[in-house]
């Protein structure tokens, strides 16, 4: 059952016409043990017009909603007008069902409309049904408050788990982006060694040549042992070097990164907007036939100035991002516009900015970031197209 469950968690569509099957079965169930002359074309049509729309409830919960309603007002009508007021339709438990809906997918403001509504259809049922005043009244009261309070506690339990998800998704990135830099800094490192390995070696071999071919006559073990010292510091750099050059054989080539594009921007928007970031995105021109390089430029820099406003910019952090493809490059900006928030300490390591300055510095580029006259903090790049 468990494993069922799961299932059916990640098809909500199946879920709700399983739900509809049910409403419609419970029906038929009354329709068969009624033992009063009941008009079944007109009870089939409502248990069908009631039960049927509820599979689609999350992808158009209005639209379900108010069809549900207006079934239900028109069949009390229509009963009245047929003479069938004695009709019990299990199925209309559909009402209740679009109210949770309502609330805990669409709003409080939709769900208070629809509660409105509702009773009106109580008054209606009230007049042209048979039934129990103080018992009807009561029992409505108490499904429909035992559904507005689940849709509130359900509503907020999945708020919370999607704010925990993409608060964790955040996280994950800003730990990726700490073992991108961690391995920049290697490699920057590895380089530097690198340098220092084959400016020493050679230089050393070339002292020792010019030793050895002045000695190579006059004193032979001399110039021996500067062969010999020659041959030892070769070897030892060259080992040097493979060993680098295998450490720096890992770095990708631009034609294997992946384009990034326009949909790549949404996602990383919609990620942090999912984390608590106010962020308003503008993507002007063609921004998906760019060069690869190109592309995962402008995504980095999105992505590490939200994560910067998202860390820094207080408790109600606030964004807008432009990239805009112009003639001979894009501009990217970015800029936080939470103003008057107060900032919270965060201990960074000031990579992510050294960081977006070298990936720029490499793709020919300028980057301005900083603040602006109005106190708001802007990061703007320039990247040429060729």
């Amino acid at each position: 059952m468990r494993r069922f469950s799961l299932w059916l968690r990640g098809k909500p569509f199946v879920a709700d016409s399983l739900l509809a099957c049910a409403l419609f079965l419970m029906d038929a169930i009354v329709f068969v043990g009624s033992a009063t002359d009941v008009q079944w074309p007109l009870f089939v049509l409502v248990a069908v017009a009631v039960s049927a729309p509820v599979a689609w409830r999350r992808r158009h919960p209005r639209t379900v909603s108010g069809a549900v309603l207006i079934v239900s007002i028109l069949s009390v009508l229509t009963g009245h007008a047929v003479g069938d007021t004695t009709s019990l339709h299990p199925s209309l438990l559909a009402l209740p069902i679009m109210l949770y809906t309502l609330v805990a997918y669409v709003g409080r403001r939709d769900g208070a409309i629809y509660l409105v509504a509702v009773a009106i259809d109580g008054v209606v049922s009230l007049v042209f049904l048979d039934q129990d005043p103080f018992t009807s009244i009561l029992f409505t009261v108490l499904m429909y408050a035992l559904a507005w309070l689940a849709a509130e506690f359900l509503g907020a339990r999945r708020a919370y788990d999607e704010a925990v998800e993409a608060r964790l998704a955040v996280a994950e990135y800003d730990r990726d982006r700490r073992a991108e830099d961690a391995v920049a800094m290697e490699r920057t490192r590895i380089a530097r060694e690198l340098h220092d390995v084959i400016a020493h070696g050679v230089s050393v071999m070339v002292v020792q040549a010019d030793g050895a071919s002045y000695a190579i006559r006059k004193d032979p073990e001399r110039a021996e042992q500067a062969v010999a010292n020659i041959s030892a510091t070769g070897r030892a750099a060259l080992a040097e070097l493979r060993r680098t050059v295998a450490l720096l054989r890992t770095n990708p080539h631009a034609d294997d990164m992946p384009m990034y594009g326009t949909a790549g921007l949404a996602k990383v928007v919609d990620m942090m907007s999912r984390a608590g970031l106010n962020v308003e995105l503008e993507q002007t021109g063609n921004l998906d036939d760019i060069s690869p390089a190109i592309s995962l430029g402008v995504h980095r820099l999105v992505q590490e100035s939200l994560t910067n406003v998202l860390r820094h910019g207080g408790h109600a952090p606030k964004a807008s991002v432009s990239v805009v493809r112009r003639d001979e490059d894009v501009l990217v900006e970015i800029l936080n516009s939470g103003v008057g928030a107060q900032p919270i300490a965060v201990e960074g390591t000031g990579n992510g900015l050294l960081g977006m300055r070298e990936r720029v510095a490499v793709l020919q580029g300028t980057l301005e970031a900083g603040r602006i006259s109005d106190g708001r903090w802007r990061v703007r790049a320039e990247l040429p197209l060729e």
